[in-house]
């Protein structure tokens, strides 16, 4: 995989910009293989296999698209939920079902999430696996994401050395130039269980 130097806290947002313009100048046609290349290595992962409860995303400005492993998920009977905007708790995410006749609506940020009432969101622990976007990724599972914190917030229940429930598998998603040597890990960054990319599926030790 491509591997950038150590990066600062300071620079992270230098290293948000330069990836998201590399990430968006990707032909499209490159974006498609990489995401059919990303579907076809998570499709035999046991813990994709095993998932009843299957979150993705909706991809926006370059970013690595889950749709074809989300058609392999509907293909054998798995459920499919997308990100909601939850207004409690505040700042965080909750799931909604969604399929290809799902109607959607825009949110705050203009992306797109299905136009379903609450009563049938999930609770983020009641997933089973989460494929999830990322900006930036290291060796240690260390994401970086857009700087709002939905995931880490929606996700906190898993840094608790109490916590006895539910623990879906975190999978980001993203392109092989994404990865950098080292990420700075604040005490809330949600670490991720496994990245996968259109070179290799690479999987993290247990969460600290």
């Amino acid at each position: 995989m491509a591997s950038h130097s150590s990066v600062a806290p300071s620079d992270l947002l230098s290293l948000r910009q330069q990836l998201r313009t590399l990430r968006q100048r990707l032909p499209i046609a490159e974006q498609r293989r990489a995401a059919q290349a990303v579907a076809d290595g998570l499709a035999g992962c046991p813990e994709f296999g095993a998932a009843r409860r299957i979150a993705g995303y909706w991809a926006c400005h370059g970013e690595l698209d889950p749709l074809p492993l989300l058609e392999r998920a509907w293909s054998t009977g798995k459920a499919v939920y997308l990100p909601v905007l939850a207004d409690t708790p505040p700042q965080s995410l909750q799931f909604a079902p969604y399929s290809p006749e799902t109607p959607l609506r825009h949110n705050r940020f203009h992306i797109p999430e299905p136009d379903i009432a609450p009563a049938d969101w999930l609770e983020p622990t009641e997933l089973d696996l989460v494929l999830m976007p990322l900006v930036a990724f290291d060796q240690t599972g260390t994401r970086l994401g857009m700087g709002g914190g939905f995931y880490d917030r929606s996700f906190a229940f898993l840094l608790d050395p109490g916590y006895c429930g539910c623990r879906p598998w975190l999978i980001g998603l993203g392109y092989a130039f994404q990865q950098v040597a080292a990420l700075p890990r604040q005490p809330w960054d949600v670490p991720l269980d496994a990245v996968a990319t259109e070179q290799a599926l690479s999987v993290f030790g247990e969460r600290t």
